[in-house]
Parts: C-alpha cells; structure tokens; sequence
C-alpha cells in the first residue's frame, strides 16, 4: 500500500481552541493525525499526517483551509520564521512510493489550495521549478512582513500574484514533495540569542558547516534559555549524534553547555538507532541503541521522549 505524511507547520501555537479546531479538520478529511507538537514561544504548531495519498491530500487541504479561517496573519508573532497561516506542507513518501510520485501529490494540493482558497502557492524541494527555490529559508526570506513586495519581484507559483485583504489575513504557503526531515533544537545554559546564532551559523551547511543542516538561534522564554534549532534535511547523511555533538563542542569554546535535546514532532527510528551505534560502538540491541541515543542527546530533559508516541514507524503500528 502506498503511504505518505504530511507535515503541516501552522502559525498558532498558544490559542488551544484554534489548533485543535485545526487538527479536527484534517481528521474528519480522511487521513491519520500522528502526533501534534504545539511551540507557544514559536508560536507555531507542527502537525503530522499520514495515509493514502489522496486522503492525506484531502486533510491537508482541510487543514489549510480551517488555519486560512482561523489565523489572521497580521497579527501573528513568534519566535519561529513563518511566511502564513498554514507557513509549509510538506508532503514525505513514506512507503510505496517515490518522491518524484509524491511531488504531483505535492502539486495537486499546492493547486487546490490556491484555486479553492485564494492562497498564494509557492512550490518548493523536489516541486521547485528553480534551484533557488527548493530552498525554503529563500523563499521564507523576509517573512510574513515581506510579501506584499515578494508577491511582485518574487511570484508565487499558483494563486494570487498582488496584495488584498485576503492574503494579509491568510499570508503564502509553501508545499512540495521532500525526504524525511529531521527538526531538532538544543537548549544551551544562557539567554545570550547572539551566542545561539552565532553556533547556529557554523553549524549550517551554507557556511562550510555541516551537510543538509540548516540552523537558527531564538531565545525561549518558556525555558529561559536559548536553543540552536537545526533542521536535518537528510540524516544519513549528517546525523542526530554529529549535529549535538559539533554544537556541543561549539559551545564549550564560550563556556557554555548544552542542557536538553528537543526533537519536533516524529523521527524515524533509524535516525535513533545511527545515533546510538555513535555512543554505544558495539551494541547490537536496537532498544538498547534507542536508549543510548535519547540519554546521550538529552532528550528527556525537557520533558519525557516516549519513545512509542515520537517514533514515526511505531506510532503507525498503533
């Protein structure tokens, strides 16, 4: 059977009542709701589904619609960078099915939503029409605040190409076909953001750091602290141990220290069990890797990683 997720980032991560009419949405449309991350200081909500293709293109879009009607974009603040209401879609083959399958999944929805909705539509990853533009951070340039000019010097790839009321409120949205991505954010012992985001610059691929790592620096008031929020576009590649344990390194030369892992809504377990062969060389055991990797990247810290509810292959055997 052919399966695909979803990720829908939202831009509300504090109004309960909002998110979870959101969340309704998308379950009453067809499509499994897996797990629901919600960030206040972020101020943004990530939000996986998974099923058929088509029925996980039926929950996005309702998803998409009902964040249209209950966000209001201008205003909208937060920590995390975000361009509208529904801020990425990003739709992941999961099994049975390529990317390149997966992109006209990507492509049917980026249409709907703006025929149906009125919503500017940018595409991006494997559905980008430019190289520049696979690139989310590129597109998200600016922000919320920059799209009345965006509009004109950068269009979008479907829906409204000028400035109303309607895309004030409901801002732009950025979908396409991608690989898994890894979102991960370490807690550092300081409310220093200028140190974050200096660690968070050496650590992106762009700048000669690590490859397919991508990395900002905030300030969370709700763990009066400062995180390095990477995302992992390709973890085989570079994984969760070498990312914490570079920031790690980072760190210490300003005599500082990582205090808490924090992984965004669900990993694939293989992510875990690589990160485990790094701190436990040897082992056989996947239980035995898992636990190596969620004590040794700090991830129950912040709150406790139940390893059945945050781990993508086990929450689809539920």
């Amino acid at each position: 059977m052919q399966l695909i997720e979803a990720v829908p980032n939202i831009s509300e991560g504090r109004n309960k009542s909002v998110i979870e009419h959101v969340v309704t949405a998308a379950k009453n449309a067809g499509a499994r709701v897996l797990h629901v991350d919600a960030n206040a200081d972020a101020n943004r909500t990530v939000i996986t589904l998974a099923g058929k293709p088509q029925a996980v293109v039926q929950s996005a879009f309702a998803l998409i619609r009902a964040a249209a009607e209950l966000i209001d974009m201008r205003e909208q603040k937060g920590a995390h960078p975000r361009l509208g209401a529904t801020d990425v879609c990003p739709l992941v083959p999961v099994r049975g099915i390529s990317l390149e399958e997966t992109a006209a999944y990507a492509d049917e929805l980026a249409r709907r939503v703006a025929e149906k909705l009125h919503i500017p539509v940018y595409l991006y990853e494997e559905n980008a029409r430019e190289k520049t533009r696979r690139n989310l951070a590129f597109i998200r340039r600016g922000e919320y605040e920059s799209l009345p000019e965006k509009l004109r010097t950068l269009p979008p790839d479907y829906g409204p190409q000028t400035w109303s009321e309607n895309v004030a409120k409901t801002g732009a949205t950025v979908i396409g076909a991608r690989k898994f991505l890894i979102a991960f954010n370490m807690s550092l012992d300081t409310q220093d953001v200028d140190t974050a985001r200096e660690i968070a610059a050496q650590l992106r691929e762009k700048n000669g750091g690590l490859k397919c790592v991508k990395a900002i620096g905030w300030y969370m008031p709700g763990y009066r602290c400062v995180q390095v929020s990477c995302n992992l576009t390709d973890f085989e590649k570079t994984g969760l141990a070498e990312v914490f344990e570079t920031c790690k390194k980072l760190a210490a030369a300003h005599g500082l220290k990582i205090t808490a892992g924090e992984l965004i809504g669900l990993v694939p377990q293989d992510a875990l069990i690589n990160a485990g062969k790094f701190y436990a060389p040897g082992e056989k055991n996947s239980t035995a890797l898992i636990n190596a990797a969620v004590e040794n990247l700090l991830l129950n810290n912040l709150r406790p990683f139940v390893f059945r509810e945050r781990v993508l292959e086990k929450v689809l055997e539920i």
